[in-house]
């Protein structure tokens, strides 16, 4: 037995394993379940399809309950080589979580404001302990929850329809799955930049960025091939600018700049929530330095703060219900939350803790 378990990995060579990829990139635009997530084998590849692109496959708990224990079984299977996950529909891999349905949940006063990010955490972590080689394939939106799904597995695949964003702050929460993880190790204060304005990346950006591992085109063309990286000539700038210790801070810097650049980014934070800013600067601040599991329980810790205050429910209102784009946070300003507010935040919760 241990001979074929050291053996099998021979059978699925690196070339051949690309093809697999791409034959499953080429193969994700429809299906006919009705299922929300479809787990298959295909020979040694265990296949993990998000199946509601009506929905641009927003993540339900019901998905997340099923996905978690088939990554732990093909874990320990030794005829799976590979597990990919991939969405379906010609939009999204997987815009986000389904937060209208945790919102719904808080308002009635249901458990599942806990039981969703724990467990959505607990799966995240598997995808960053996973022994196996793990391939998302991100093509088309992915942001949120999506970017939980595939940012701590093996291999990210991006294509030119990937548009890459964490835009928590805008709906009153943080950018979570772990952000407070792989967004502070991006080159520069790239992560910054990302997690308090909401910046998306598209196509080969999301691979110059570090997010995604590598580039496939999802059809024959050679799109922006030769272009430099978005960001590459404002990198200065953001570095400057995102070091700076306090939202205050950043603001008054982004003021002061007053370039093209700085004032959309300035433009973008005066949109988000003071608290969720507040939180997210510090999240990016600690996550820097602690183990992908810390992360995870202080991030739990944050959304259940976020679930017991005001403006995750007005975000998700005037984001995806009444769709007013004009939320009223409560505090209104960055100066009205204080470090006190903060630091609760991040408070243990005993026995309600996350446990991986």
């Amino acid at each position: 037995m241990a001979a074929r378990v050291l053996m099998a990995p021979r059978r699925l060579k690196p070339f051949n394993r690309l093809q697999v990829i791409l034959q499953h990139l080429k193969t994700c635009k429809h299906t006919d379940s009705a299922a929300d997530v479809l787990l298959q084998k295909q020979g040694g590849a265990g296949i993990i399809t998000l199946n509601r692109p009506k929905v641009l496959n927003a993540l339900s708990f019901k998905m997340i309950q099923q996905i978690y224990p088939q990554i732990k079984a093909w874990e320990q299977d030794p005829e799976t080589f590979l597990i990919i996950i991939k969405g379906t529909g010609e939009k999204a891999f997987c815009a986000g979580g389904d937060v209208r349905a945790i919102a719904d949940a808080g308002k009635a006063g249901d458990t599942m404001t806990r039981d969703y990010f724990r467990e959505e955490y607990r799966l995240d972590n598997a995808i960053g302990t996973c022994k196996k080689p793990y391939v998302a394939l991100i093509d088309g939106i992915t942001m949120g929850g999506g970017v939980g799904l595939s940012v701590h597995g093996h291999f990210r695949v991006a294509t030119e329809k990937t548009v890459f964003a964490m835009p928590e702050t805008a709906i009153g929460l943080f950018p979570d799955v772990g952000g407070g993880y792989f967004l502070p190790r991006l080159s520069g204060k790239i992560g910054h930049l990302l997690a308090l304005t909401g910046f998306r990346l598209k196509g080969r950006d999301v691979l110059k960025a570090g997010i995604a591992t590598h580039f496939v085109e999802s059809g024959k063309t050679k799109i922006d091939q030769e272009k430099e990286f978005v960001l590459d000539e404002h990198m200065e700038r953001i570095n400057s600018i995102f070091s700076a210790n306090s939202m205050e801070e950043i603001v008054q810097k982004l003021k002061q700049d007053g370039s093209p650049f700085a004032t959309k980014q300035l433009e973008a934070i005066n949109k988000m929530s003071p608290t969720s800013l507040k939180l997210t600067l510090r999240q990016l601040r600690e996550g820097a330095t602690m183990s992908l599991q810390d992360v995870f329980t202080m991030e739990y810790r944050l959304s259940q703060a976020c679930m017991r205050g005001h403006d995750f429910y007005e975000g998700v209102r005037a984001v995806l219900i009444d769709k007013d784009q004009s939320p009223r946070w409560k505090p209104a300003a960055l100066e009205e939350v204080s470090d006190e507010f903060v630091d609760n935040c991040f408070k243990p919760l005993g026995n309600n803790d996350l446990k991986l």
